[in-house]
This record gives structure tokens, C-alpha cells and sequence, in this order.
């Protein structure tokens, strides 16, 4: 199975998949129940006659231990309490009941936006940052992978202002479009176009060139061999790449919602930073993931849909590699 180069049957890609949630889930949970793995904190069950101990405090265990020492000394009622991780580690259990309660339970202040509206407005953002970045990198990604000429007038400046960190024009975009969503879709059109184009560029540098020999020997015009050549033959790629993209989209959310007006996901997270509500804050960024991976799914369900013979041709190719082992053997 773990071949170099090696095929996956379809019942082992299911059990490696589930895997792959499997072992980092069991991980946290040995680490959230187990006590002696880490828990470097004791919760306080029973103050006991420690006047400045509460119930439910987290605190260090040599300083615990020190404070019962002390009040035994002293006659008092020594306190209890249980190994725990810091408040910032929460269980997978806590977590998992956050995500419900906390489309369920009313904002702490009048006026606050709810879980799903916030989630639903860091949606917003992602889509036309990402709509808007796809309208003119993709095109430019064409042209530049097409015409060798169009490439070299381009590439260079796109290649080095890939390299420029979309957050630094944070305070530049809130100077020109102002304090709202305008600065965050623009952190996130800047954080995937430079990228979108070049990674364009080389999927359609990939196409057959015999595709395109046979095109221009039938007397195509270049309009017509990028229109309708080129395009075709690498639309399935160029789909896959959106794919990438849009969860590279994703990962410039935080940033740019922190631009302006704080909204979206992101400022649920920090409030609920701010209350020390860590399994809050868990529950949102994994929120996030399910809807990253939720919006990934759909689109390669649509992708099996539209482009079919892609599906076909891993197929053949399996086949055509079995049967090169078979008359090796």
C-alpha cells in the first residue's frame, strides 16, 4: 500500500481517509483525558481553607501544592482538586458541544452579531474577494501561458509581487476604500490573484503541443487556438487549480478581517478570546475547516460531473499500470 509510486485500492483510500481525522483527534483526546500525558495545572474542586482559592480555578500544580501544604500546617481544611490542562486546551467533547450551543445561545451583548452571522459574512467576503480575483487572473493566466511573449511582459512584476505580504496593504486599502468590506476583499483579491496567475500560466503551458500543431495546421487563428484549443484541452486542470486556490483564499480570512472594522468570524473568535470562552474559539476555527472542506467537496463532486472522461483517464491509466506489472512478473 505504501508503495513508492504505488496504487490505492478504493476501500483503502476510505479507511486512510478516515485515518487521516482519526490519529490527530485521538491525539488530542489523549492529551485532554489522560492525566498524567501533560495536564501541568490542578482545577479546584474544594477550596478548602486556601482563602483565595475558587472553585473551578486552574493554577499551577507546585503552586497548589504549596498552598496545601500551608494550610495543613496551619490547621485548615486542606483543598482538593484534579489534574487539568490550561483553559486554552479544551476537550474535543467541549468543543464539539460549543459548535452547537453556540448557534443557540444569544450573543453576550445587545447587538452582536450571532455564530452563523458572523460565519455567513466571512463568507461573503471570501466569495467576491475570490470571484473578483478568479475574473482577472484567470484570463491573464491564459494569455500569459499561451503566448510566450505576453509572459515575458508580465511575469516578472507578477512574480515579484507574489512575494509582497497581502497584509501589508491593510492600511493603504482602509486609506482608499474606507473602514468596511471593500479593504478586507481586497487583502484577499491581492493574497490569490498574483499567485492564480502563475499558477495558471503553468497548467496551460502543460497542454499537448500536437494539440495545437494539429489546430494551427488546419489554419486556426491564435484567437481560436486559445478559445478553442488551448482552453478546452486544459479547462479540467484549470478547475482543479481554482480548487487550490480558494482554500489559499481561506487562509488570508483572518488577516483580512482584522483590516478596519472588526466583523466576520474573526471578530467572533477574538471575542470569545477576550471572555476566555477557549472552546469558543475552537469551535469556530473548526467551523471554518468543515466549511473549507464542505465547499471542497461540492466542488469536486461538480468537477466528477462536468469532466467525466478525467475520472476515466485515472482509470485507464490504472489499468494500463497493472498490466505493465503483469507482463513484467
Amino acid at each position: 500500500m505504501f508503495r513508492v509510486q504505488g496504487g490505492v485500492s478504493p476501500k483503502a483510500r476510505t479507511w486512510l481517509a478516515i485515518l487521516s481525522f482519526a490519529i490527530p483527534l485521538t491525539l488530542w483526546a489523549v492529551v485532554s483525558y489522560v492525566p498524567w500525558v501533560w495536564h501541568p495545572l490542578v482545577e479546584v474542586r474544594e477550596p478548602g481553607g486556601v482563602a483565595w482559592f475558587q472553585t473551578g480555578m486552574r493554577i499551577e500544580r507546585e503552586e497548589f501544592d504549596l498552598a496545601s501544604a500551608t494550610a495543613t500546617k496551619s490547621g485548615l481544611v486542606a483543598p482538593t482538586g484534579v489534574r487539568a490542562n490550561p483553559v486554552f486546551l479544551p476537550s474535543p467533547v467541549e468543543v464539539v458541544r460549543s459548535v452547537f450551543t453556540s448557534f443557540t445561545t444569544p450573543p453576550r451583548l445587545a447587538g452582536e452579531p450571532w455564530l452563523h452571522e458572523n460565519l455567513l459574512h466571512s463568507m461573503r467576503v471570501i466569495f467576491w474577494g475570490f470571484l473578483l480575483s478568479s475574473l482577472f487572473g484567470v484570463p491573464l493566466g491564459i494569455l500569459c501561458g499561451a503566448i510566450p511573449a505576453f509572459a515575458r511582459l508580465s511575469e516578472p512584476f507578477i512574480e515579484f509581487f507574489r512575494y509582497l505580504p497581502a497584509p501589508a496593504f491593510g492600511a493603504l486599502c482602509v486609506a482608499v476604500m474606507g473602514i468596511h468590506d471593500a479593504p478586507k476583499i481586497a487583502i484577499i483579491f491581492i493574497g490569490t490573484f498574483f499567485q492564480q496567475v502563475l499558477v495558471v500560466a503553468n497548467t496551460v503551458r502543460r497542454v499537448d503541443p500536437a494539440l495545437v500543431e494539429a489546430a494551427q495546421t488546419l489554419g486556426a487563428k491564435p484567437v481560436n487556438l486559445v478559445w478553442r484549443v488551448i482552453v478546452p484541452a486544459s479547462i479540467a486542470d484549470l478547475y482543479s487549480d481554482q480548487r487550490v486556490l480558494l482554500g489559499w483564499a481561506w487562509t488570508y480570512l483572518i488577516v483580512a478581517e482584522l483590516i478596519g472594522t472588526s466583523t466576520g468570524i474573526t471578530y467572533f473568535i477574538n471575542l470569545q478570546a477576550k471572555y476566555r470562552a477557549y472552546d469558543n474559539v475552537m469551535a469556530a476555527i473548526l467551523l471554518i475547516g468543515i466549511v473549507g472542506i464542505s465547499c471542497d467537496l461540492v466542488l469536486a463532486w461538480i468537477g466528477k460531473r462536468l469532466f467525466p472522461w478525467r475520472k476515466d483517464a485515472v482509470v485507464q491509466r490504472s489499468a494500463l499500470a497493472r498490466r505493465s506489472k503483469e507482463v513484467a512478473a
